[in-house]
């Protein structure tokens, strides 16, 4: 979970000047270590698909966004040609934090991001970032993804959720995500594609009720009491309820969120790729509309949505139903209430995210409860 990069938010913090053509050229590696390795030079091979001959003469980078797990920058790039490629660009490369970069590599963020991009985007009808360049070290966790800036694009606040309107959207490129690789067995084959098995189950069950403690402790007087008490009984039954998930497989986002939309041209654009699987569909609708809408606003729509979901992938004529999609919605509503105990409990701590995942928690616990989810739940392991 970043957080929310925000790749089209505009400003951010005082830029620092990485360097000048000339300057720290010699054994740039192909995936940058930290901010520091993003270099005129590296900048220059990184878009040489994209601007040819011409080279990168110098690299101003600026931090931006919220970012928990990778760090955000936006590079101003100027080129010994003008007009050679794009003015700016998007990086993300490993966060300076320690205990972020170790979340990042027990959750392996950023290999799957760089595996998304390199093998995935190019396969999608999704409105995301175009990207420049991908690279991961596996030896070392380094790594780095260039991006399109999206600026003047803004991002939905995950705090104040999505309207009518963006929520829509979201769900039609949600179910054109969705069935772009719908039961699709080459999907799976992917070396850095996670699933889960019965070990990666126990083991988050185990990792649900150790950061479960830690959660109640830090958010317990902000979250309602039969949330607080939902959340509390939840992890004896996380191996189960990841373990039990009957249907098609597809590419799922796993972090489709308000934070993690983008509004560019009327159009939703998504970003954030580092939480991707190899799991039913429904799963990413279930937390879309469970945490990135007020909950009074969710229960007027969801019918709606739950349908409008299901009819863009009978679009893409895959079959499903509505009354199988109304199911699996319930059966997963669960879903996001366990990513905001785990995830809290494993990246930095900020005052926005403490907001942020707290508002997320009554979310997606009320929405757990509205629907009677633990009624769909499997028996204990």
């Amino acid at each position: 979970m970043s957080g929310g990069e925000r790749l089209g938010e505009q400003g951010g913090r005082r830029g620092v000047l990485v360097g000048r053509l000339g300057e720290h050229d010699q054994g740039a590696p192909a995936a940058p270590s930290s901010i520091k390795d993003i270099t005129p030079a590296w900048c220059t091979r990184a878009l040489a698909p994209l601007i040819g001959p011409a080279r990168v003469v110098s690299c101003t980078a600026c931090p931006i966004g919220t970012g928990q797990v990778a760090d955000t920058y936006r590079l101003h790039l100027v080129y010994d040609r003008p007009g050679a490629g794009p003015p700016s660009c998007v990086a993300k490369v490993p966060s300076g934090d320690r205990s972020s970069r170790v979340a990042a590599a027990v959750t392996r963020s950023y290999e799957i991001e760089s595996g998304f991009y390199r093998d995935l985007a190019p396969t999608l009808p999704v409105s995301l970032p175009a990207c420049h360049h991908s690279a991961f070290d596996a030896a070392t966790g380094a790594y780095a993804v260039l991006l399109e800036d999206l600026a003047p694009a803004r991002p939905v606040d995950q705090l104040v959720g999505c309207d009518a309107d963006q929520l829509a959207g979201a769900v039609v490129e949600l179910a054109r995500l969705h069935g772009a690789h719908w039961a699709d067995p080459g999907v799976a084959g992917l070396p850095w594609m996670p699933h889960t098995d019965r070990a990666g189950a126990t083991g988050m069950a185990g990792l649900a009720t150790a950061s479960c403690r830690r959660f109640l402790r830090r958010y317990g007087d902000r979250l309602d009491p039969d949330v607080a008490e939902l959340a509390e009984r939840f992890p004896p039954d996380v191996a189960g309820y990841l373990l039990h998930r009957p249907g098609p497989r597809t590419v799922v986002h796993g972090d489709f969120r308000a934070d993690n939309l983008m509004v560019r041209d009327g159009r939703i654009t998504v970003v954030d790729w580092q939480t991707v699987a190899h799991e039913p569909g429904v799963t990413d609708l279930a937390y879309l509309l469970g945490g990135s809408v007020r909950s009074e606003l969710r229960r007027e729509l969801e019918d709606d949505m739950v349908r409008l979901y299901a009819e863009v992938l009978r679009g893409s004529g895959i079959a499903v139903t509505d009354g199988a999609c109304w199911t699996d919605y319930r059966r997963y509503a669960l879903g996001g209430l366990l990513m905001a105990i785990v995830a809290s409990a494993l990246v930095v701590r900020t005052e926005r995210g403490d907001g942020m995942f707290a508002a997320m928690a009554n979310r997606h616990g009320r929405h757990a409860l509205d629907l009677d989810a633990r009624a769909l739940l499997p028996a204990r392991l």
